[in-house]
Formats: structure tokens, sequence, C-alpha cells
């Protein structure tokens, strides 16, 4: 029990002390050479030195950030069924919470993961070809099917222009 604490003990002493709220950290992504080094911000509050001096303004602050972010969040929800950028508008408040909360920047950074994991899938060279072949199959059917209606039925507009 003695050595294992003792090897914790020079884990804890060598480890280097973690950059201060706001400071940029280099951390190198799995899977990617060291020429290509990936810029992290530390997670925590973004909030001026000002604000996060007094623990009342801090809060209160921490609050108005939630109030704007929920309200930008709702509003993209409101955009998904309606005409408008939905998807945007809830991601903009997410990254509205995340300049004051830890959990948000969480998500996003999972976010930020998981669209650049598929971007790099999709320029795959195989799966460009397969998603291309794939368009191509169904506008061919889209035409047969559209041909068969127009033989069938003729093209008849919904509104009489000779009367």
């Amino acid at each position: 029990m003695n050595a294992e604490s003792d090897a914790r003990d020079e884990v804890a002493g060598t480890a280097t002390s973690a950059p201060a709220t706001g400071d940029v950290t280099r951390k190198v992504a799995p899977g990617v050479t060291q020429d290509v080094v990936k810029e992290e911000r530390a997670l925590g509050s973004r909030a001026p030195g000002f604000v996060k001096a007094s623990r009342t303004l801090h809060v209160s602050w921490q609050v108005g950030v939630f109030v704007v972010g929920l309200a930008v969040v709702v509003a993209g929800i409101i955009m998904l069924p309606l005409p408008g950028p939905g998807w945007l508008v809830i991601f903009g408040g997410m990254a509205i919470w995340a300049t004051e909360f830890v959990w948000a920047q969480l998500v996003l950074r999972w976010t930020r993961r998981k669209v650049t994991e598929a971007a790099q899938k999709a320029l795959d060279p195989k799966v460009r070809r397969r998603n291309i072949i794939l368009t191509v199959i169904g506008l061919v059917i889209i035409a047969v099917l559209v041909g068969i209606y127009v033989w069938k039925f003729g093209v008849m507009m919904p509104w009489k222009i000779h009367e």
C-alpha cells in the first residue's frame, strides 16, 4: 500500500499546474500527426475579471447568460418546424451558454468532434462514390415515376387558363 501511495505522490508531484481560465492549451487529437496541433481553450467561465471578482456580480452574470442562451435556444426550437435556421440558432444558444457553463462547453466539443468525424467520413472516396451512385439511382427512379404519371394522366394545371 505504501508503494502505491508513493507512486501516486510522485505522479502528483510531477504533474504540471492546470492553465488559468481563458488560456489556450495545445492538445494533439488522437489519430493526428504531431505536425497538426489542435488548440482548445480551457473549460470554465469566460466572464471578465471584474465580474469574477464579486460573487454576486458573477452569479448575476451567469443568470443573464443563461436567460439569453435559453431565449436563443427556444427560438431555435420554434424555428425547427417553421421556416428558419433552427439547428443553427440552437447551436448559437449553446455557444452562448458555453461562455459560462462547463457542461455546454463539453456538449459543444462533443458536437464539434462528431461533425468533424462525419465530414471526414463523407469525404472518403468510397463513401462519396456510394452516395453519388445512390443519388443517381434515386433521381432515375423519380424521373421514371414522373414519366409514368404524365403518360397516364397527362399534364394538368391546377388552374384553368382558358376560362
